[in-house]
């Protein structure tokens, strides 16, 4: 798809960062919007920043996107109102509890996944139809470079952007040879405010630093021009040569390295570099200077 005026564009979690970049630009390229975010106030703050009232070229709504039914009223609601929707962008994403593996609770990965991987299903099912109907069309499904890589103290965030991977990757097939193009984003660390807990602040300081607006023109270009898998973002190269091109027994280590220092480690046992050997007569005490 080459040309988006008066195409209808979807966006969900448009209140901030990402998603309402992604709706002022499609807004200033000519499209009619569909626009979704939890957030409510955040919603009707970016509707008030496009200028745009509700009606014949602006929808918007607020709910969950992990909720199949209210996903389902949605997209019939821009049926509706708008007609056939032409581009989805499954963007909506919430970050995790920023804990290791043996930490994070099970309620903590069933809501990441809700959001993160279940939304994206829904977004998909609820509109594919529609991009079918129109027989031409884009999917974009936002995963992460943790959709990648698997880095320490984001488990339950990293495996709902395999999730996104995995199915989005799969969906490319099955559609393979029609006029709907799919698409599959990697960002980097881009500088929205999904990092929004006091133990991943270090972590937003870090590697959060491309600016929204740029990622969503390249992302633009990328459906453009047709391109299946979309990476770019600060760190993002390097992350994606290294998944591709590192056995992990090398790429942990260094995953490790970059991320240590700004990670949360309070949960984590002591480093086996700390604890005394076993006093026994294969593992004798050493003596103090030994020790030292």
């Amino acid at each position: 798809m080459k040309d988006f005026r008066d195409k209808i564009v979807v966006v969900t979690g448009a209140g901030s960062g990402m998603g309402r970049a992604y709706a002022v630009e499609f807004a200033r390229l000519g499209a009619r919007l569909a626009l979704n975010d939890f957030d409510a106030p955040a919603l009707a703050e970016t509707v008030r920043l496009l200028g745009i009232d509700e009606g014949e070229r602006l929808h918007s709504a607020a709910f969950d996107v992990g909720d199949r039914a209210a996903m389902e009223r949605f997209a019939g609601d821009v049926r509706t109102r708008l007609g056939h929707a032409h581009v989805v962008i499954n963007n909506a994403g919430i970050e995790g509890v920023g804990k290791p593996v043996w930490a994070t609770p099970a309620e903590a990965y069933t809501r990441v996944l809700h959001v993160n991987f279940h939304g994206v299903l829904n977004g998909t099912q609820a509109f594919l139809p529609q991009l079918i109907e129109n027989g031409e069309g884009a999917i974009v499904n936002v995963s992460s470079i943790f959709g990648l890589i698997g880095p320490p103290n984001h488990a339950d965030y990293s495996a709902s952007k395999f999730a996104v991977r995995g199915f989005t990757e799969a969906l490319m097939v099955e559609l393979r040879g029609t006029r709907i193009g799919v698409h599959l984003v990697h960002p980097g660390g881009i500088a929205t405010n999904i990092a929004r807990q006091d133990r991943t602040q270090a972590f937003r300081h870090k590697y959060l630093s491309t600016p929204p607006e740029a990622i969503v023109r390249h992302v633009i270009r990328g459906i453009r021009r047709g391109t299946p898998k979309i990476v770019y973002g600060h760190g993002s190269l390097k992350t994606w040569l290294g998944s591709n091109l590192l056995p992990l027994r090398w790429l942990n280590p260094i995953i490790w390295r970059d991320m240590a220092g700004v990670i949360d480690r309070r949960d984590y046992p002591p480093s086996p570099l700390t604890v005394l050997p076993s006093r026994d007569r294969h593992h004798p005490e050493p003596d103090q200077d030994q020790a030292a």
